[in-house]
């Protein structure tokens, strides 16, 4: 055992929660931000102006979805060069095979197969075809035999949450816009979360709200121990900046997360807000503006995933991008900042308690 042990720690093979689900999720998310996400949002700028060039450039980018999420996972994982660049291939087979519940698949599989790279890379005289044959070997051959069904999975409790927020907004409303919210603020890559659920819809509409409450609802409660440095960060960046600050006071989560229990509710119940772009929108927020631009490319161009549950483009009226502004940008603002000022009045919340850089 403690031969085993210490062969794991030469190959930098750590089998923990954090390497498995916040560092190679969040890594996910950011594979797939550089590849589905923007391609999406150039294909869209170019069907709005007519740019074949830039629905070409669109398309191209997304189809490699499969493989950038697969090389970050890799690089999370510390995986050598040939290991890195032979998990290509293994997103690609994973994210096809997983259909709707693609990310997920890819991210189970292409751990297990940068694992099993990183075990054998230099230890033969011909690593230069064992290591890339056992990581693709292994990659493909698990993508086949589990993909389907994990992506069934995916998919399945996805449609399941939709369903029950379709069923009940109210609840389903507070329930989706809080969780996905927190898991914003957390560690853990609410994009990669959002995207293996393939969540579109009233729930993708409440999950866009609970993210944009969380980022903007930090960015302006901290504004004075930050000032405009930290707004841009936090509004534009992620508040997952805070969680330093909230280790050491968890009070401070308050105004946020209770803003983003009222935001979803108003999201799903009164002004319909669906959020049909490509899921990961769904669980970025005000990041880079992406969850409000997935709202607005769902509402002119929806995704695969949200056509296949209904979704049809629409012509945006004067309500929905009132609904829009509020939900994502305004209200988060005002909520997260009346609910603070009685929890600076309490004393649970003091100055310097959400500066940046502590």
């Amino acid at each position: 055992m403690n031969k085993f042990k210490e062969f794991l720690k030469r190959k930098d093979i750590e089998i923990s929660a954090k390497r498995y689900f916040i560092d190679a999720m969040s890594a996910m998310a950011q594979g797939l931000f550089c590849s589905l996400l923007i391609g999406t949002i150039i294909k869209t700028l170019g069907s709005q102006v007519g740019a074949q060039f830039l629905i070409d450039i669109g398309n191209y980018a997304m189809a490699i979805s499969g493989p950038a999420m697969a090389v970050a996972i890799g690089y999370a994982l510390h995986a050598s060069p040939m290991v890195l660049f032979s998990l290509a291939a293994v997103g690609w087979a994973a994210n096809a095979e997983g259909g709707a519940g693609g990310p997920l698949a890819v991210l189970i599989i292409a751990i297990v197969a940068a694992e099993f790279g990183k075990a054998v890379s230099k230890e033969t005289k011909v690593d230069i075809l064992v290591t890339p044959a056992v990581t693709i070997l292994i990659g493909v051959a698990l993508a086949k035999l589990i993909a389907p069904p994990i992506g069934l999975a995916a998919m399945k409790l996805g449609d399941l949450i939709m369903w029950a927020t379709e069923l009940r907004p109210f609840v389903m409303g507070i329930l989706v816009s809080v969780i996905v919210g927190l898991c914003l603020t957390l560690p853990i890559s609410s994009a990669a979360i959002c995207a293996s659920l393939a969540l579109t819809g009233l729930a993708g509409g409440a999950a866009v709200a609970g993210c944009c409450a969380q980022m903007v609802g930090f960015a302006v409660i901290s504004f004075r121990e930050n000032r405009w440095g930290g707004l841009v960060s936090q509004g534009l960046g992620t508040s997952m900046l805070q969680m330093g600050n909230i280790v050491k006071n968890p009070r401070i989560w308050i105004a946020p997360t209770l803003a983003s229990a009222i935001t979803g509710p108003l999201a799903t119940c009164v002004f319909k807000l669906q959020m049909n772009g490509a899921a990961i929108n769904s669980g970025m927020g005000t990041c880079g503006l992406c969850g409000p631009i997935g709202v607005w490319t769902g509402w002119i161009s929806p995704s695969e995933a949200a056509i296949s549950r209904g979704a049809e483009a629409i012509a945006p009226t004067a309500m929905n991008w009132i609904g829009l502004i509020l939900i994502a940008i305004v209200l988060p603002a005002i909520l997260a900042y009346a609910i603070n000022l009685p929890l600076r009045k309490l004393g649970w919340v003091k100055d310097g308690d959400m500066k940046l850089g502590n």
